[in-house]
């Protein structure tokens, strides 16, 4: 029966792929890169010139301030956290560096590592809050979101301009691959994304922010530094932040407190749609880096027509923004009902089995529980 192997192995494969793509930790990334692929595609029969070079360059140009927001969101919401301060720290970052330039006269390589820091301490103190005292991301945030937003008004109710030649040179720098170009402030991008995905996925503390993500308790007992890996979180939200409000400041070279507006609902909405779980533990950085050319997408697709309503935009994202939540919700009943059945993900427990992975869990608990007099 030994030559029969070969017609029953592509079988096998094809069902080991079909499982792998029923996992809800990869439908919902798998179902966002076709969904970038066929709107691309759709476009590029559609309109003449929309299949180039320039044009996926300049989906990242156009939205690079979006994509480094978007990946400190990401960490964020795999934490089982949420962070809606990021547009109003944008905002508060393009003032800063309109006024240390244009008043303060001061040099860019000053200015950059200085509002760096500020937003990295920013986003570190609102995960202090939250950790120590117990309260919601959602409050404390939002909270973060009014202070940022005001404290832009308290320095200053006008739009400043940037006439400074290092932000000039800064902005009109280009890189130019083949038909296409990179600006300052998509090199940056790329930049932060590799260093993102390096961060995630090879470092201790990429592994800390899934686990607590997953279960926080669970994080706990086995030891691991929830409060310095919740904090760090969203001190790395804060940074991302602060550099997507310096790329944005070299896009517009100007100063605004109104500016950013929406944004951190932009930044969810990439990271959902990049199929990032809001249940948390569960999401890849290359995720995201789809949701926000999809958006990107959208938009140049209106572009291109000529005849649609940029609002149009905003309605196709939040029926986008539907449909991966209820992706999300369904693929993990789905895959709660295998793991329960035994047919897929995991076998049925029995008490033998389940005796034997709760062991290591009670020991943990006897380990940390107080003495007795």
């Amino acid at each position: 029966m030994n030559h029969s192997l070969p017609h029953f192995a592509p079988l096998a494969a094809f069902r080991r792929g079909a499982a792998r793509f029923g996992d809800p930790r990869v439908l919902p990334i798998a179902v966002t890169v076709l969904l970038f692929v066929a709107l691309f595609g759709f476009g590029s029969v559609m309109y003449t010139g929309f299949f180039s070079l320039q044009v996926l360059f300049g989906l990242l140009v156009d939205n690079a301030f979006l994509l480094i927001v978007a990946i400190g969101m990401t960490f964020v919401i795999i934490s089982g956290g949420i962070d809606l301060s990021v547009g109003a720290v944008v905002a508060l970052t393009t003032i800063l560096c309109a006024v240390m330039s244009e008043r303060w006269h001061w040099p860019v390589v000053v200015i950059v590592p200085v509002v760096l820091a500020c937003g990295a301490l920013y986003g570190a103190g609102m995960g202090a809050l939250i950790h120590y005292f117990r309260l919601q991301p959602f409050i404390i945030t939002l909270a973060g979101m009014f202070l940022a937003r005001g404290t832009c008004f308290l320095i200053t109710t006008q739009s400043i301009q940037i006439n400074s030649a290092d932000f000039h040179a800064l902005s009109q720098f280009n890189v130019t691959l083949g038909s296409g170009s990179l600006n300052t402030g998509a090199l940056i991008a790329l930049a932060m994304l590799a260093a993102a995905i390096v961060i995630a996925h090879f470092t201790r503390f990429g592994r800390n922010v899934y686990a607590i993500g997953g279960n926080e308790r669970s994080a706990l007992l086995m030891g691991l530094p929830v409060a310095r890996t919740k904090i760090g979180v969203y001190a790395l939200s804060g940074f991302c932040s602060a550099l997507g409000g310096v790329v944005f400041t070299l896009y517009v070279l100007s100063g605004y407190g109104l500016q950013a507006q929406g944004m951190e609902l932009d930044a969810i909405a990439a990271t959902v749609i990049g199929g990032t779980l809001l249940t948390g533990g569960v999401g890849y950085v290359i995720g995201s880096v789809f949701g926000v050319g999809i958006l990107g997408t959208i938009q140049t697709l209106i572009t291109f027509d000529g005849t649609l309503s940029s609002w149009w935009t905003r309605i196709v994202i939040g029926a986008l923004l539907c449909a991966f939540c209820l992706l999300q919700r369904a693929s993990e009943r789905h895959a709660a009902r295998r793991k329960s059945t035994g047919t897929g993900m995991g076998a049925p427990m029995t008490k033998e089995t389940r005796t034997q992975s709760t062991a290591p869990l009670d020991q943990a608990k006897l380990a940390a529980a107080p003495p007795r007099a």
